[in-house]
């Protein structure tokens, strides 16, 4: 057996990692300054602690697309998040970036996702100044309601992993989380629909079809292998053009015959309701907030709506029909 520590493994990263990665002896720090881990890296020991909340554990039951799935094979926040950490430590070993850190990002990316996905997000904005993102949620998450006390990169990569964010990530492995986000629902969201009867298999845009294979395995490792040549090839972390048009064109399908399908529509502004109800409650009774679920500092507003955000799928229906579902005695 060896016995490796933490010093043995910073200095290996000098002869393992590209010039590029983000080396974990180089990190910009923690809020909070701490003795260094005796074994872990400082990103090792984020992953660590990431999987270790509360919030990491919720997303078995959040919704990926279909709010509140019955079947046992849909995809949720939960393996989403696994997909992703799959594909971007394949991208991070075979680039030379720090897989750790790219480990640490992606486990962590989704943790401040609503009740039923991005809907959430929708229903949260009008209560708000602003607007409301699952990404800045994280963030807030990890630093107040649950503080990890993280290092700046992995919150960094947390707070841009959205490609809707206009600052982008700092680091390489940020910027491959943003890459393996996408590549990961786009192909797994297809199979969802799939398998609930949405989509035909020969609806799938030919392109799609011709371009990444004829299945989820083949389109994962196509897309995967088009962000490891183009990176290597221009020396920042992107994906080959015409791989980008097809990813683009199928995102746009999946909005129009999916995401946004009439169906859909429905299901969403009854969730919306039901979030903007559960907050409404809540603020009005602040005291039923448990602490645990909220920063201390928070007033009652910030306290009901960091509760009703941090609510699984279940969790929301069950309360929204304890606290408004007619009652024939009381």
């Amino acid at each position: 057996m060896l016995r490796r520590t933490r010093t043995e493994r910073e200095d290996s990263e000098s002869t393992l990692l590209g010039p590029d990665a983000t080396r974990s002896s180089a990190s910009a720090g923690r809020a909070r300054e701490e003795e260094p881990d005796e074994f872990r890296t400082a990103f090792e020991r984020d992953r660590d602690r990431v999987v270790h909340t509360k919030a990491f554990r919720r997303l078995k039951h959040k919704t990926q697309v279909f709010l509140n799935p019955d079947g046992d094979h849909f995809v949720t926040r939960m393996t989403h998040t696994i997909h992703v950490t799959q594909v971007g430590r394949a991208m991070a070993r075979a680039l030379g970036l720090n897989e750790d850190l790219t480990e640490a990002i992606c486990l962590a990316h989704d943790v401040g996702h609503s009740p039923f996905g991005h809907t959430g997000e929708d229903a949260l904005t009008p209560l708000i100044e602003g607007e409301w993102l699952h990404s800045a949620h994280g963030v807030r998450v990890l630093s107040l309601i649950e503080p990890q006390n993280l290092t700046s990169e992995v919150l960094d990569g947390v707070r841009a992993h959205s490609w809707r964010i206009e600052v982008p990530p700092r680091t390489p492995e940020g910027w491959l989380c943003r890459y393996a986000d996408r590549i990961a629902y786009l192909t797994h969201d297809v199979e969802d629909a799939l398998r609930a009867g949405v989509l035909e298999y020969h609806d799938i845009p030919t392109r799609a079809l011709t371009t990444f294979g004829a299945t989820a395995r083949e389109w994962i490792a196509a897309m995967i292998r088009s962000v490891i040549e183009a990176s290597h090839e221009s020396g920042v972390v992107s994906i080959a053009p015409d791989d980008l048009d097809v990813m683009n064109e199928l995102r746009a399908f999946m909005f129009d015959r999916v995401y946004l399908r009439p169906e859909a529509e429905a299901q969403k502004n009854r969730a919306i309701a039901i979030i903007q109800d559960l907050v409404g409650y809540f603020a009005e009774h602040p005291g039923e907030v448990p602490d645990s679920a909220t920063a201390p500092e928070a007033e009652s507003q910030q306290r009901a709506i960091d509760y009703v955000a941090g609510m699984t799928d279940r969790f929301a229906l069950n309360a929204h029909d304890r606290l408004y579902r007619p009652r024939l005695f009381d």
